[in-house]
């Protein structure tokens, strides 16, 4: 049997959506001339993207067309957007975002034994973390939103159309969206000509071949440590090595409320409609592609520590690491080999 590592987690939030808004273009020539290695920064759904790659011209207008195009079908904080329409009754038809999203999430749905559900918005909202705030729901308000909750209860696509049995169903895909959109906009970089990038969006990261020193890609790795006054604390420990690979991570030590002295997670469970408060801090999910990796991230947070573990600790496919603390304070991470294997010693 494995034995559990320490190691350090990339800590991501789930953030909400909103439209692209690029910053800085840097672009750097190889030594062949023709190709140059190019980076995009920027700020999509309140969270900034790095996109590191090499190619003949700079793509930032293709990246910006892709991302916005992608808001246009599945944020639901875009209120023209398809996922919207749908959710409100006034469009039943998917377009191929809307498709990928709901296959890939009714597959880790199905596998996570419905933990993992994207029709859970409505209790998240309850719960005051959506585009909704309130106080806290009360036990008769949540078995009240459950009655309609269940991805594989309650919906259908029939090609491409989308069939729900109660019109209060309402799709939030903001978990998975943005290592979609990592996965499509790394497969608009091949498709011209790239085949070293790395694109991260918000902490989620796709990479593939090399960097422009020709050596494998490499991913700080922060411990969980929360936000000071300033913002967001960020502890660089280790690195973990991708190539041809994807990482997410979801967290509650940054995404939560006090209320009446309790603390409230953002992690809802879709069985109970309990905000979830385990002493798990985050999950990092290593996988093929970031659609996966970011899905799986979050199930595993409302799963908990010890099911996640369990779950995982043999699992050849997915990487998958959590830290939590012990009574004292002190960090306690684990790891399963298959993500043990890619950490970079140093």
């Amino acid at each position: 049997m494995f034995k559990s590592k320490k190691y350090i987690a990339v800590v991501v939030l789930l953030l909400a959506m909103l439209v692209a808004i690029p910053i800085v273009r840097n672009c750097r020539k190889d030594a062949a001339g023709d190709m140059k290695y190019v980076t995009n920064t920027g700020v999509v759904w309140t969270t900034k993207y790095h996109i590191t790659y090499e190619a003949r011209a700079d793509l930032n207008d293709s990246i910006q067309q892709l991302l916005k195009t992608i808001d246009n079908s599945v944020s639901p904080f875009n209120k023209q957007s398809l996922v919207t329409a749908i959710n409100e009754g006034r469009s039943n038809v998917a377009d191929n975002f809307f498709i990928k999203l709901y296959n890939k999430a009714l597959e880790v749905n199905k596998a996570s034994d419905g933990i993992y559900d994207p029709t859970v918005m409505p209790l998240v909202n309850a719960w005051g973390f959506g585009y909704k705030s309130g106080k806290l729901p009360t036990k008769e308000q949540l078995d009240s939103i459950l009655a309609f909750v269940g991805m594989s209860k309650h919906t259908q696509l029939q090609g491409t159309k989308v069939v729900k049995d109660d019109k209060r169903v309402q799709f939030d895909f903001s978990s998975i969206a943005k290592g979609m959109a990592c996965d499509e906009i790394a497969a608009m970089l091949s498709r011209n000509g790239s085949r070293n990038y790395m694109v991260e969006i918000g902490g989620e990261v796709v990479a593939h071949g090399v960097n422009e020193r020709g050596k494998p890609w490499h991913v700080s790795v922060d411990l969980p440590v929360p936000d000071n006054a300033d913002g967001a604390v960020h502890s660089n420990a280790v690195l973990l090595r991708l190539d041809s690979l994807a990482v997410a991570t979801s967290g509650s030590y940054r995404k939560f409320k006090e209320v009446d002295g309790k603390k409230v997670s953002h992690i809802v469970n879709p069985k109970t409609g309990s905000s979830e408060t385990s002493a798990l801090l985050s999950v990092s999910i290593v996988a093929s592609d970031c659609m996966s990796a970011d899905a799986w991230a979050t199930a595993c947070m409302a799963l908990g520590l010890e099911a996640t573990q369990q779950m995982m600790e043999n699992n050849t496919v997915l990487g998958v690491m959590t830290i939590n603390t012990d009574d004292d304070g002190n960090f306690i991470i684990w790891s399963n080999k298959r993500f043990a294997d890619l950490i970079v010693e140093e």
